[in-house]
């Protein structure tokens, strides 16, 4: 490992100046009617992260999120409008331009509870492919990072100060949230004058141990053992089985490390993101920063192409470390020299040695095929830990979604199955129809265009959280548009599998059997807006099975549904 000294020396130890963005209790007295008047807004998971450190003085010298002006400046220079460094745009997302500048708006968590009230300096759409390829280096939506921001961020930002009304409610693993004051006056009360940062979002091995400790002694420093516990990239392991191995790793290093976690929303955006990860390390307190092999990166396109080089995330923090005030801490990939019976950086191995190394897809097959991990590899307790969170992972959820005309027989098919599947497997089972959907979870819509499709998200929503800990919803509900339908595919699929029945049966063979009289009320003008007759149906353009009931009785249906689970490994050839 090599260290690249601070020429001009100029990072302070324990941090810089810190954005106390905070209101006292008497200025918090002093507003408390106005609040009770301001437009709310609930935050995402990924705003109210980032609101969480820009309160907290992470993000100083950040004292909102990001106006026009900055982040213009930072899209294009890396620099704020004043020319302080800052590679990343920090901005909040908005559906449209319903505030003006100059307002006045509360930022809640998801759940309503104020956190901080914003003054709008600035609306703005901004040019989202632009950014993309100068923050990301791309435009391609197979990087996280894009991908997130061309389908998931609105289209409308807005800028402006903010000022905290209240902390970010962490309950989870809460004596290990240190903010960065706290950190700093750790380090200070502690007497650890050099402090090396240490990055992950990953689990961390025998290979991981060996570098903090050659950091340290190298450096003559203590080590922060930071990882990050916001958004991270789609198939990470989850941040609960990551802490909980970080905790068992801590009893090797606790002589030189302590451990802090960083509730940071990554973007995965490689040399950029690795810059703004050392500012924000400066900004809790530490003097020096590890920048890793491929640090920050979503690993490679749909070509099998890396997005960035090996070590340009170490090159871009380097030529900024002066500037910034820290350290880098450059470190070669690490591989085991089985012949020497350690691991080394892998530019100094004696060719003529053997290499010994598992990839991080080669250890999740491993875990669960329930094979042995090498002990050169990692350490038991955190094998342990892994395999626990892989059985926690298993993605063995299942929602199959009905849609089709009303009369099509979705209800009659979707009964049929659900006594089927509870009779032959030991999957929880729950049946979300589409009429008692209506009368309880969503009482009170109307059949508009936008109640439908909420009504139809609600369904989603219950349905994901089924399938999320490894139960077969099944759900049954006209849902005539695509968009709804496509939200819900999208949100499930992440936990578990989605099938899409569409049960086709033509408009004339429904209009024949109306159970419910829908159609001679329709007809009769009693009922307007009718799915098929006066409002569109949009058909399924790629569901996994299609049904057409005109000639087939419903126990077939069935048959050929179950057929699919067994074809799918949702249900076993033996049943």
């Amino acid at each position: 490992m090599k260290s690249t000294a601070n020429k001009s020396a100029t990072y302070q130890a324990h941090g810089g100046e810190l954005k106390n963005l905070m209101l006292g209790e008497k200025e918090l007295q002093k507003i408390q009617k106005k609040l009770l008047t301001l437009p709310r807004i609930n935050l995402s998971t990924r705003q109210v992260c980032d609101l969480e450190l820009l309160m907290t003085g992470a993000f100083s010298p950040l004292a909102g999120f990001m106006n026009k002006k900055d982040y213009e400046s930072v899209i294009s220079n890396m620099r704020l409008a004043d020319g302080t460094v800052w590679p990343m745009p920090v901005v909040l997302d908005i559906e449209n331009k319903r505030f003006k500048v100059g307002s006045e708006i509360i930022l809640c968590d998801e759940f309503g509870k104020p956190l901080a009230m914003m003054s709008v300096e600035s609306v703005y759409k901004p040019d989202k492919k632009k950014e993309a390829q100068a923050v990301y280096g791309t435009t391609g939506t197979d990087h996280f990072g894009v991908n997130y921001l061309l389908k998931e961020v609105k289209d409308y930002y807005i800028g402006g100060s903010i000022k905290g009304i209240s902390e970010v409610e962490r309950h989870d693993f809460s004596h290990l949230r240190l903010t960065p004051s706290e950190l700093q006056q750790f380090f200070r009360e502690q007497g650890w004058e050099k402090v090396i940062a240490f990055q992950t979002r990953n689990p961390l091995h025998k290979v991981h141990y060996n570098l903090i400790k050659t950091a340290a002694q190298e450096h003559n420093a203590k080590v922060l053992l930071h990882p990050a516990v916001g958004m991270t990239k789609d198939g990470d392991v989850d941040y609960i089985t990551r802490i909980r191995s970080y905790i068992k790793m801590h009893k090797y290093i606790k002589d030189f490390a302590m451990i802090s976690l960083l509730p940071l929303a990554m973007r995965m955006a490689g040399p950029r993101e690795a810059l703004w990860h050392a500012i924000i390390r400066k900004n809790y307190g530490c003097t020096h920063f590890i920048v890793g092999r491929d640090h920050a990166s979503p690993g490679k396109d749909s070509k099998g192409i890396n997005f960035y080089g090996p070590y340009d995330a170490q090159t871009m923090v380097e030529q900024y470390a002066d500037e910034i005030g820290i350290v880098v801490v450059p470190f070669k990939e690490m591989v085991y020299v089985e012949e020497l019976s350690e691991y080394s950086p892998i530019d100094r191995v004696d060719p003529s040695h053997t290499i010994k190394s598992i990839s991080g897809t080669e250890v999740r097959k491993m875990l669960v095929d329930g094979a042995d991990i090498p002990e050169w590899f990692s350490f038991p307790e955190i094998v342990d830990e892994l395999r626990k969170g892989v059985v926690k992972q298993k993605k063995d959820g299942v929602t199959i979604f009905f849609t089709g005309l009303s009369g099509a027989g979705k209800s009659t098919i979707a009964r049929i199955l659900y006594y089927k599947l509870i009779e032959l497997q030991d999957k929880p089972v729950t049946l979300l129809d589409g009429d008692i959907v209506r009368q309880n979870l969503s009482k009170g819509l109307g059949f508009s265009r936008d109640d439908r499709n909420e009504n139809i998200k609600r369904i989603g929503f219950v349905a994901n959280l089924i399938t999320k800990h490894g139960g077969i919803a099944i759900c049954s509900a006209i849902a005539p548009y695509a968009e709804s339908r496509d939200m819900n595919r999208k949100l499930i699929s992440k936990n578990g599998m989605y099938i899409e029945v569409h049960v086709s049966t033509p408009l004339e063979v429904c209009m024949k059997r109306d159970t419910k009289q829908l159609y001679q009320k329709s007809k009769m003008g009693i009922i307007k807006g009718l799915t098929g007759v006066d409002d569109p149906y949009e058909e399924p353009v790629n569901p996994e099975l299609i049904i057409n009931t005109s000639d087939i009785a419903p126990q077939e249906s069935v048959a050929m549904i179950m057929d699919y689970l067994v074809e799918s490994k949702v249900l076993t050839s033996e049943l």
